[in-house]
């Protein structure tokens, strides 16, 4: 005889008798969890991607991509790797834009920062049930054509994450 314990008492499983309590013995596994899988980029608000790249490239030797304009976002974007972390660029194209903003409020410098993960639809809802304010309700196509969101940096301490679909 095998005693499994459950939240309500007690039961006894004769496995001479019952071949199948065996299967209702197993724990039921959790669904898996969002998991932060790496640091995907950085993102660096600036007033001139031309200034910053010439910076990167003659102080750190970083090769800089072509600029990628973001008309929707009102931003052109460039990016640097190093040590398999991406620096992204953000210069905005209008006064009105949330990068020109944010330059107007807090000066050039760390916007967000962004987490890669397996499913950004998953990662949606498990942060909604966990009382996470987000940005975005639905995912939207980022600059590489990847699936993203952002997290309000009031929930996250002041940081604004973004996270990015694998």
């Amino acid at each position: 005889m095998f005693w499994c314990e459950y939240v309500h008492g007690r039961r006894s499983f004769d496995f001479a008798q019952d071949k199948s309590a065996v299967h209702r013995l197993k724990p039921k596994k959790p669904e898996k969890a969002m998991k932060l899988e790496k640091i995907e980029h950085i993102g660096i608000a600036v007033k001139e991607i031309s200034e910053v790249s010439k910076f990167y490239k003659d102080i750190f030797e970083c090769q800089i991509s072509e600029e990628i304009d973001v008309p929707e976002r009102k931003l052109r974007i460039a990016f640097t790797e190093i040590s398999g972390v991406k620096l992204e660029f953000l210069m905005p194209t209008d006064s009105g834009s949330v990068v020109a903003k944010f330059i107007d409020k807090k000066g050039e410098g760390i916007h967000h920062i962004c987490f890669e993960v397996e499913d950004v639809e998953r990662a949606i809802t498990e942060l909604k049930e966990k009382g996470v304010e987000l940005v975005d309700d639905k995912p939207r196509l980022g600059a590489e054509g990847k699936k993203i969101i952002f997290i309000k940096p009031k929930s996250t301490h002041g940081v604004l994450i973004e996270l990015k679909e694998k």
